[in-house]
C-alpha cells in the first residue's frame, strides 16, 4: 500500500548508484526555477529534534567567487606538502570546479546550536550529520535534474566564514559546485585516476559485534 510503484523504486536506486563528485562542469547557467527546486529538496532532509541546521550562502559575485578559488587552492598546496611521495600524484588530480560551475554554494552549520539539546546531548556532531543529510539530497536531486554537483571541503573554514561574514558560532562546511556537465564519470573520478578504490559493502556491514562479518546461519 504504501510501497510505491516499481519505476519509482528504480528511480530512486538509479540516481544513488549514478551521483558522482564532479570537477569538470560547462559555464552554462542553471535555470533558476530548477535551482529553486533543488534548493527545496535540500530543506526537506531531516535533521536530529528538527532543528534543521543548514544555511546556505549562494556566491553570485565574480570577484567572491575567485577568492573563495584562492582559499581552497592555498589548501590543496598545503595538503599537497604533507603527502610525501604522492605529492606530485595529488598535484595532477583537478578537486574543484568552482571557477567554471553554473552555480557556487556554500553550506554551513548555523549559529546558536547550543541551544538545541533534543537529539545531541551525547551527540552534538549530529548537526552537522542533519546537515550532511541536506547536501545529500541536494546532491540526488541535481542528479535527477541532469546537473553534477561536487562537493570541495578542501579550505580553511575559519578563513571562508570571515570571508563570508559568517557569525560567530556558525561555521562552513562544504563549497558545493552546480552545474550542467558534458557527461557524468562512469564510476568515481578517484578510481578512474588511480588515487583510490571504494570499498566493498561486504567489508563494512559487520554482525553482533565489530568487525565480525561473518553472517549468522
Amino acid at each position: 500500500m504504501n510501497r510505491f510503484t516499481e519505476q519509482e523504486i528504480a528511480a530512486v536506486y538509479r540516481v544513488m548508484r549514478e551521483r558522482r563528485d564532479m570537477r569538470h562542469f560547462l559555464p552554462d547557467p542553471v535555470d533558476p526555477v530548477v535551482l529553486a527546486r533543488l534548493l527545496e529538496a535540500a530543506h526537506l532532509a531531516p535533521s536530529v529534534g528538527l532543528m534543521q541546521p543548514w544555511r546556505f550562502v549562494r556566491i553570485t559575485d565574480t570577484s567572491l567567487r575567485r577568492m573563495i578559488h584562492a582559499l581552497v587552492d592555498k589548501e590543496r598546496a598545503a595538503t599537497a606538502e604533507i603527502l610525501g611521495e604522492r605529492q606530485d600524484e595529488f598535484l595532477s588530480l583537478k578537486v574543484e570546479g568552482i571557477l567554471d560551475c553554473g552555480e557556487l554554494l556554500v553550506a554551513t552549520l548555523m549559529d546558536r546550536r547550543e541551544q538545541h539539546i533534543f537529539g545531541r546531548r551525547t551527540l552534538p556532531e549530529m548537526d552537522l550529520a542533519s546537515v550532511a543529510c541536506s547536501i545529500q539530497n541536494l546532491w540526488l536531486a541535481a542528479r535527477s535534474e541532469g546537473l553534477g554537483m561536487g562537493w570541495v571541503s578542501m579550505f580553511d573554514p575559519v578563513a571562508l566564514a570571515e570571508l563570508l561574514q559568517i557569525p560567530t558560532g556558525a561555521k562552513p562546511v562544504a563549497v558545493l559546485c552546480l552545474g550542467h556537465v558534458e557527461a557524468f564519470y562512469p564510476a568515481p573520478m578517484l578510481e578512474l585516476e588511480g588515487w583510490t578504490r571504494g570499498r566493498q559493502l561486504k567489508e563494512l556491514v559487520f554482525h553482533n559485534a565489530w568487525d565480525n562479518t561473518e553472517a549468522p546461519q
